[in-house]
């Protein structure tokens, strides 16, 4: 009987899923844990909440410089689960979940092996601004969930399919509409002569953004109304996002994109437990290294290299010449999307140091490359544990992170 039961758990701890369901498990608790915590409005859920709870009242949304998607999930939330925390913050905590399911088969799908895939999820999953969006009612959570999705979609050739995941992430949150050029730019170096399929995805993205926008202003007005005319809530959702520049808005955490790397200036969401919007430490000090040596992965035609390349590019690198060109304003969770590039990158390097590792025989090289994985891994927790709102002591502010 001993026995069995020990062959049992060999098996189940040898299932090539077993650390990505105990990194979900993991990542569920912890959420649960602050969910009620506090239990009032963080930063822009005073915006959001209570445009959701206007939608409920009167059909109207207040927030008009976005689109509806993200808003109506919201409203599930608080119709399922009532206007509490519980209802504001159950669905970004399910959708982050889902985030972290969706990275792990995609870094699986770019022919990352199981240990690079489960490094990359940890990495993820424990990486503070990832669980600060996945924890507050914002709209972040929910657009870059639909963009994995597309992510996946597209590296799996299910061209129509992605382009509808593309549109719900836009229709999500506008800047969700980054994900078409990270696709255009990963087929321009991988799959040229295959023009069907990105055709495919950026019609289908148009098609269904501007569609089911239809739809989905109409279940918020429950009639007919002048926001069911796409191209004019397309109009009016620019005009009002493009007005917000550093020239009209005064705000102590506007930042420029380049900001983001050489300046380590965390945004507070709330002070106690201490919502700090940061990337962790780990994950921000290995940015530009990082970036280098998916460059030298992508060149040597590495799948994964190419695509993290190419997503950070469409969600980082495309802000520079946006912000010089509209001086748009910035806040340093705009980078939440480009996140999980940097994983995979740390995650290709942290794995090519467990191959040394495994493949030398002996000698301080083996050694070395085993400790500066368990330097890094153990440091991102570190990281983690200072930054996120788990612990109910100001960390950050301790080590002087913030004022």
């Amino acid at each position: 009987m001993g026995m069995e039961i020990k062959d049992k758990l060999y098996r189940l701890y040898k299932w090539e899923y077993f650390f990505l369901c105990v990194i979900v498990i993991a990542t569920l608790i912890m959420h649960f844990c602050i969910v009620t915590r506090p239990t009032d409005l963080i930063l822009d859920e005073q915006h959001y909440i209570k445009d959701a709870r206007n939608i409920v009242e009167n059909h109207e949304s207040l927030r008009g410089e976005h689109p509806p998607l993200a808003k109506l999930i919201i409203v599930a939330g608080i119709k399922t689960f009532g206007d509490n925390p519980w209802g504001w913050r159950v669905f970004p905590i399910l959708f982050g979940t889902v985030s972290i399911v969706l990275f792990y088969f995609l870094c699986r799908r770019l022919n990352m092996s199981p240990t690079a895939s489960n490094i990359a999820a940890f990495l993820l999953a424990f990486e503070n601004l990832t669980f600060l969006q996945a924890s507050v009612a914002m709209l972040d959570v929910f657009c870059l969930t639909f963009m994995l999705a597309a992510f996946l979609l597209y590296v799996n050739r299910r061209y129509i399919n992605s382009g509808i995941a593309v549109g719900l992430s836009a229709l999500a949150k506008l800047n969700g509409a980054l994900a078409l050029p990270v696709i255009f730019i990963h087929w321009i170096f991988s799959r040229q002569g295959r023009s069907r399929g990105i055709i495919f995805t950026i019609l289908f993205s148009i098609l269904s953004f501007v569609e089911l926008m239809i739809l989905f202003e109409y279940i918020i007005a429950q009639r007919v109304t002048s926001s069911l005319d796409p191209f004019l809530r397309i109009k009016d959702m620019l005009s009002l996002s493009g007005s917000l520049t550093f020239a009209t808005v005064t705000h102590p955490y506007a930042s420029h994109p380049w900001d983001w790397l050489i300046s380590y200036k965390p945004m507070a969401y709330w002070y106690m437990p201490h919502y700090t919007a940061a990337i962790s430490f780990t994950i921000w000090a290995l940015i530009i290294p990082t970036f280098a040596y998916l460059v030298y992965k992508a060149v040597k035609r590495d799948e994964a290299g190419l695509f993290g390349l190419a997503w950070f590019a469409g969600t980082y690198l495309i802000w520079i010449p946006v912000t010089l060109i509209t001086d748009r304003v910035n806040y340093i969770y705009y980078f939440y999307p480009a996140v999980g590039a940097i994983c995979i990158g740390v995650a290709l390097g942290l794995s090519r140091l467990i191959d040394i590792f495994r493949n030398r025989p002996s000698g301080k090289l083996k050694w070395t490359a085993l400790s500066v994985v368990i330097f890094i891994l153990f440091m991102h927790l570190v990281s983690f544990l200072i930054l996120s709102p788990l612990i109910p002591v100001d960390f950050a502010k301790l080590v002087g992170l913030t004022g």
